[in-house]
């Protein structure tokens, strides 16, 4: 245990030293034509960050404090202020409410209630069973964060298997990846495949529950990390915010359509469930729901401002159609706007901005009697850390011009190349990082780049630099929740087979398939989605 300690702290140290090399040799270097010499430490700051978070020798949080430290050392912002401007980015407070939400949800169990719900009024058929579990988990993970949903229903996901597993459902031929699998107690006295090998309907179902929660958290701003970064170095470096309406209608549609494909491989094509009948699981399910109290009044207190929080998201993005009904005055007040507002003054950012509203469901929950302060406080916090950092980088390279640099040089040679192949080549080369990378760190060092590529293929797409950095930046972070081959990649997957009910060759030749067809999926959807929405709602 000792030399295992010892042997992780001088790797961890050994990477350390490579990214300072590499910082150090990109600062001192001879400056490149068309790139400042602020620009060059920006570039050294990105390397030394990205490097960190790419090989995992820090934690992510860890490595997102350095970045104000050295932007700031090396004299990008004269002063430290300008530099921790990132952690105090308004999408931060956003993901802080949300966490603070999921945390009131799951303590009444109403995640947990709603899940078994689903499976117990769908799960009628093996498929249709691991339907309603994929169902859940990516309806949850729209508003639960998709680690936390993964979490919840991976031991839910497995305490159904073993009802399906061990009452004599499986087909006499015996049901299983090549090989009839073996059978291993679980602690709840079920029995699901172990040893070397593993039922069909185990992996299914399991690899869907990790698949459908990296896809239900494209569906909202809060979904999903990458979402919040997305989104939070757009207003960093280009001054613009998409609305929690805008991303819910750019999100939902890839969940809606993602979401029965990912199902449809999994249960027609590579692991058929031959199972003679869940009866017994599905019964389970409303047996587990029958257990659950009644919901008593502080958890309706909550259910009803989650409700009244998810709503007000909505209409606070529906002022474009009403403000023909609406007197001006009400209008700037409630959707914001540079008019005067009912309270005297002019200019306003609206009383339902979606951020205002999701932090005044905090106070809203100590009000009703829900919520003690230190259960409020049990979040994330290094996430949130992540979101400053990577916020902090994107602002430095812009402010340096050093995105638009890369995206030259780099990716210069690309002008004129047909849309189609230009969103494949983003999709594709998210996909490949982020199986290297947790999603989050991929899309914090990716996304500033994707920016900078507007000036570089504005003509090619036919649209302004501004437009085309917006369009290629949120159909890069699209795709980083749809790396399926490795545990790295996303935490659900790393949740999933930290379970130990599925192998690391379960997800490398499902996710090696996944990734070649979600590629050209997301492809086609993203081009009709910046063809026929996007014109609409993001410009």
């Amino acid at each position: 245990m000792i030399h295992r300690h010892l042997s992780d702290v001088q790797q961890r140290v050994a990477k350390f030293c490579v990214a300072c090399l590499g910082a150090l040799l990109i600062g001192l270097a001879p400056s490149p034509s068309g790139l400042s010499v602020a620009g060059q430490y920006a570039l050294a700051t990105m390397f030394f960050a990205g490097f960190l978070w790419v090989t995992g020798a820090l934690p992510l949080a860890v490595t997102a404090l350095t970045i104000p430290v050295l932007l700031t050392g090396t004299g990008v912002y004269d002063d430290m202020d300008t530099a921790l401007v990132g952690f105090s980015d308004h999408l931060i407070f956003l993901f802080m409410a949300g966490f603070m939400l999921a945390n009131a949800i799951q303590k009444y169990d109403i995640d947990r209630r709603i899940a078994l719900y689903t499976m117990a009024k769908l799960g009628s058929s093996p498929r249709r069973l691991i339907g309603a579990v994929m169902i859940s988990t990516a309806g949850l993970s729209m508003w639960v964060s998709n680690t936390a949903t993964a979490a919840m229903m991976t031991p839910i996901a497995v305490g159904v298997l073993s009802q399906v597993l061990s009452t004599g459902g499986t087909a006499a031929a015996g049901e299983s990846t090549p090989g009839n699998a073996a059978a291993e107690s679980v602690p709840d006295g079920g029995v699901v495949g172990g040893g070397d090998e593993f039922t069909n309907m185990q992996i299914g179902m399991l690899l869907g529950t990790a698949y459908a929660a990296s896809i239900g958290g494209v569906g909202t701003i809060i979904g999903t990390p990458p979402n919040a970064v997305l989104v939070g170095q757009l207003n960093a470096t280009l001054g613009y915010e998409i609305g929690f309406v805008d991303w819910l209608l750019i999100g939902f549609p890839v969940v809606v359509i993602t979401l029965p494909i990912v199902w449809y491989l999994l249960t027609y094509v590579l692991y058929p469930p031959q199972v003679a009948n869940v009866d017994d699981a599905q019964a389970q399910a409303q047996a587990l729901l029958d257990e659950e109290d009644s919901l008593g009044t502080r958890g309706r207190r909550v259910a009803v401002i989650f409700g009244a929080t998810a709503g007000l998201w909505v209409v606070g993005g529906l002022g474009t159609f009403v403000e023909p009904y609406l007197p001006d005055v009400w209008m700037t007040t409630l959707f914001g706007g540079s008019g005067a507002t009912v309270f005297g003054l002019d200019g306003h950012q609206g009383l339902l901005y979606y951020v205002m509203v999701g932090v005044m469901a905090i106070p809203a929950l100590v009000l009703a009697d829900t919520m003690e302060w230190d259960e409020l406080v049990d979040i994330d916090w290094g996430t949130l850390l992540l979101f400053g950092g990577g916020i902090s980088l994107a602002r430095g390279l812009a402010d340096t011009g050093t995105t638009g640099w890369i995206a030259d040089t780099v990716f210069g040679g690309l002008t004129g190349t047909p849309v189609v192949l230009v969103i494949a080549a983003v999709v594709l080369l998210v996909v490949f990082l982020t199986e290297m990378t947790s999603n989050t760190a991929t899309t914090s060092v990716i996304v500033p780049i994707l920016i900078g590529l507007g000036s570089v293929f504005a003509a090619t797409l036919g649209l302004t630099e501004f437009k085309t950095a917006i369009f290629l930046s949120v159909a890069g972070t699209i795709a980083a929740s749809f790396a399926f081959a490795l545990p790295v990649a996303t935490p659900p997957n790393a949740i999933v087979f930290g379970s130990g009910y599925i192998r690391q060759r379960h997800m490398l030749r499902t996710g090696v398939v996944l990734n070649v067809l979600m590629t050209a999926v997301l492809t086609g959807l993203i081009w009709v989605l910046f063809t026929f929405v996007w014109p609409h709602l993001l410009w």
